[in-house]
């Protein structure tokens, strides 16, 4: 069994659940990073230790905060050691009329969206350069690359901005480091599940699949990526929307 350590960002539901569990199946320790639902944190911490009998930690942490991610970092290391993947999976969306978006509402998208992923990067991302071995995968959205909705605008260049600091991340951790962003379609997540009706099978029409991702799909990617069978694989921003065409 494999004995190394994933940190997954906002992981106590939806795809952050799936990668934890992908990770865990696989004979990871994983740690848990949640902010708001401790509850669901403690459930699937409960389910993986059973299930796959691993070691689980579970923190609560805004990535955005510096304080809270450096006492974050010095748990975990105190714990574990380090860790050997970063999954910086942590997002917010607040969908709303193009023109009503606030400042404070617009900004507050990219301290998670985009602060949050070159915080907790940088802050992990040392560890990993300095032992001369690691992996961060990013998870982005094709809302980064193709597929634009005005409602969603700041969480839309939030995450196009998230493609470009992977490039920056992987050039300033490079040769030791391999960092990649993976950029989901629409998933079957709890965040979708109350979708219009019409504008979900509006989507679907677009997705050459004709249905949404499972999360155990896009998870299946994150570990290939963290995986020795992609070694050579970095610096990549891989799409995975099953051939959406807009």
């Amino acid at each position: 069994m494999n004995n190394k350590t994933v940190l997954i960002t906002g992981s106590s539901s939806g795809l952050g659940a799936s990668i934890a569990e992908k990770y865990a199946m696989n004979g990871y320790n994983v740690i848990i990073n949640y902010n708001n639902n401790e509850n669901k944190a403690n459930e699937l911490k409960n389910k993986l230790e059973n299930k796959y009998k691993i070691k689980c930690l579970v923190i609560k942490c805004d990535v955005s905060n510096d304080e809270e991610v450096i006492k974050m970092h010095d748990k975990i290391n105190s714990m574990f050691g380090s860790i050997d993947v970063l999954v910086n999976n942590a997002g917010i969306t607040n969908d709303s009329e193009f023109e009503s978006k606030s400042k404070a509402d617009f900004m507050r998208i990219f301290e998670v969206n985009t602060y949050g992923v070159y915080l907790v990067s940088k802050t992990f991302g040392k560890d990993m350069f300095e032992r001369k071995n690691g992996s961060i995968i990013n998870i982005s959205s094709s809302n980064a690359i193709d597929s634009y909705y005005e409602f969603s605008a700041d969480y839309d260049a939030s995450k196009a901005a998230v493609v470009n600091l992977t490039h920056n991340i992987a050039s300033h951790y490079s040769p030791y480091v391999r960092v990649n962003c993976v950029c989901p379609g629409w998933i079957n997540t709890p965040m979708n599940k109350d979708l219009d009706e019409e504008f979900k099978k509006e989507e679907i029409d677009k997705t050459l699949l004709h249905r949404f991702a499972e999360p155990k799909e896009i998870a299946n990617l994150v570990y290939f990526l963290s995986s020795d069978e992609a070694s050579y694989i970095n610096d990549a921003i891989i799409k995975i929307d099953g051939g959406r065409k807009c």
